[in-house]
């Protein structure tokens, strides 16, 4: 996204790397403040610079290595404190005024590309400026565009947030050697400013030893008043030298995947991510892998007739541990899920031993499948399928690549279920009518062939025509007759033996339709009834009717995941063996596990 200055663009909670790029001979430092909500910072560790490129908690990390034309700051916004409202991002020139820099651009990019990009004009001669900062707003964190320059250089911008900097005279106790004025980097809250100045250099995080040779000048000598460990007088703050500190390597293109990677730092090698960072964790990097194994990089044994085989030394190795691996993985797939982290845990220790993940999904394929079956049968226990049940259904055949008949068709009836659950709870389609006189605001929501059935005294009495359900009433409208029911007349809609039945207040009772879906017609009727009731449920509510998910597991784990009449372990649904019309309970005696077929067989019967 473009920013202009001034604007500002959500960007995801993740680790984002901040590129500013120019085109010029100037170097420029990149720099970042942590500060809290009253615009200060809490002390010396949360201002990120040259000479101390890591936050304490790893929230912003300084490349002090980057490409030409470019510096670099990495943010990772899980890992910023609570704390810490805004993170602003800076940089300054030892030489020369930014006006001089040309196509000055700061980009934030995330593991997908970038996600904001602000160019910077009619930039003022000036040596430090503020770009831009992160900053949190309900929950999710924002990047501001500011292009806002100190004309006091960094010295300016970093007393703007509490930070105290000395610059003594050029040749003086304190200067370097180039003459260049030192800068003390003592960081303070605001009301301290006054107070003496620091003693000590900014100490890189991690480091815990500093040598008189670090801070030494030519011009100062030893006298009985120097400092034990510094060598110069309490009263005189050291010089700032530029030190170059191990910064780790950037992370992989794909930051939260645990995975093998090239090395960034030896060739030829790959090095193990554990999704957070870079481990010690290395193996070689086999390029063929036609004639030697992928995982050990020994040679493979050719076959008699062409082609090559297993690697023998891995085979047995690999067999023992995707024993272990796959009980493992089923734990975690019938437990907290593949949503949850303790699935990619189990996926990384597949790739930390260099297994190929479709072994994985082979040896887990009849549990992933069992699991699937599961899942569908808890959905339409309660007669409700939820948006997360189809999310979750849609996960687990994604990850383990489930396909197949008996998968195509779990699926089309979980959308079913998915979209008649939609229609009860009150999302209905609106259809034009022409030609079909409407009330004012009266919009309908069904329209399809349907027979009236009435059932005299000689038998059945069928009347074909039109079948109109709108959001005030429904009407029949069929070969010189008609029928309208308001909905506040309507008691109950619902399907049985292949037509809808609707239970009514009005003289007649009610009316009985047959049509080519009847559970789609029933669902609909029943959401514009709730509508017009105002009976909806609020969104994430669930049925009074709807099944305990320990009491579904309980059934489960009894009935052994198959059908108590048959032994099928396909199309399975819960079934209340005393029907709720008939007093039945929802509760683990009066429930059981049929299959489709002999669920309809058994219908409403004890």
């Amino acid at each position: 996204m473009e920013l202009r200055k001034g604007a500002h663009a959500p960007v995801p909670t993740s680790l984002l790397a901040v590129v500013l790029s120019w085109r010029s001979a100037h170097t420029v430092d990149a720099h970042a403040l942590l500060v809290t909500e009253s615009g200060l910072v809490r002390g010396d560790r949360d201002f990120v610079f040259f000479n101390a490129p890591r936050h304490a908690s790893q929230a912003v990390t300084l490349d002090q290595e980057p490409a030409p034309g470019t510096a670099r700051l990495s943010v990772s916004l899980p890992r910023t404190e609570a704390e810490v409202a805004r993170i602003v991002v800076s940089a300054s020139l030892d030489e020369g005024t930014f006006d001089q820099l040309t196509d000055l651009t700061l980009t934030v990019h995330a593991a997908d590309g970038p996600v904001a990009q602000f160019a910077l004009d009619g930039i003022e001669d000036v040596q430090a400026m503020m770009f831009g900062e992160f900053y949190r707003r309900d929950g999710q964190w924002r990047f501001r565009a500011i292009g806002q320059g100190w004309s006091g250089g960094l010295a300016g911008l970093a007393t703007e947030f509490g930070v105290t900097v000395n610059e003594p005279n050029a040749g003086q106790p304190g200067a370097d050697r180039s003459g260049t004025p030192a800068r003390s980097t003592s960081v303070r809250q605001a009301s301290s400013r006054t107070a003496d100045r620091a003693e000590f250099a900014r100490v890189p995080h991690g480091d815990t030893t500093s040598t008189a040779a670090e801070f030494s000048d030519d011009n100062t000598a030893a006298d009985p008043g120097t400092h034990a460990h510094t060598g110069r007088s309490p009263s005189r703050p050291p010089a700032l030298t530029r030190r170059v500190i191990d910064v780790p390597p950037p992370p992989p293109p794909n930051p939260e995947l645990a995975d093998w990677h090239p090395d960034p730092q030896v060739p030829g090698q790959l090095r193990w991510w554990d999704g957070d960072e870079w481990t010690t964790s290395t193996r070689p990097h086999i390029q063929d892998h036609r004639v030697r194994c992928p995982r050990c990089g020994n040679p493979l044994r050719r076959k008699i007739f062409g082609g090559h085989g297993q690697c023998r030394s891995c085979a047995g190795e690999v067999e023992e541990f995707l024993t272990h691996w796959r009980n493992r993985a089923r734990r975690v797939l019938t437990g907290p899920g593949t949503l949850s982290e303790d699935w990619l845990e189990v996926w990384a220790a597949l790739r930390y031993q260099r297994i190929d993940e479709e072994r994985g999904r082979a040896v887990l394929r009849e549990a992933g499948l069992t699991q699937v079956e599961r899942m569908v049968a808890f959905a339409f226990a309660d007669g409700e399928v939820f948006a997360d049940e189809l999310d979750a259904f849609e996960h687990v055949v994604s990850e383990l690549a489930l396909s197949g008949p008996i998968v195509d068709d779990l699926r089309r009836r979980m959308h079913r279920g998915r979209t008649l659950s939609r229609l009860r709870a009150g999302e209905l389609p609106t259809i034009d009518t022409p030609g079909l006189h409407l009330d004012p605001e009266e919009r309908v929501h069904l329209d399809l062939p349907a027979v009236h059935i009435r059932m005299l005294a000689r038998g059945p009495r069928n009347t074909e025509g039109r079948l109109i359900g709108s959001s005030k009433k429904l009407r029949f409208v069929g070969d010189g007759t008609g029928i309208e029911l308001p909905w506040n007349r309507v008691v109950s809609v619902h399907p049985e033996h292949g037509t809808v039945v609707l239970a009514a207040t009005s003289a007649r009772g009610g009316a009985t339709f047959g049509v080519t879906d009847p559970d789609y017609v029933a669902a609909a009727l029943e959401g514009a009834l709730r509508v017009a009731k105002r009976l909806v449920l609020t969104p994430g509510q669930r049925d009074s009717r709807s099944i305990p998910q320990d009491v579904k597991a309980q059934v489960w784990q009894r009935d052994g995941g198959r059908c108590v009449e048959c032994g099928d372990g396909h199309y399975l649904e819960f079934d209340h063996i005393i029907p709720l019309s008939r007093g039945g309970a929802t509760s683990a005696a009066n429930l059981q596990i049929l299959c489709r077929a002999c669920n309809r067989a058994k219908g409403a019967r004890i």
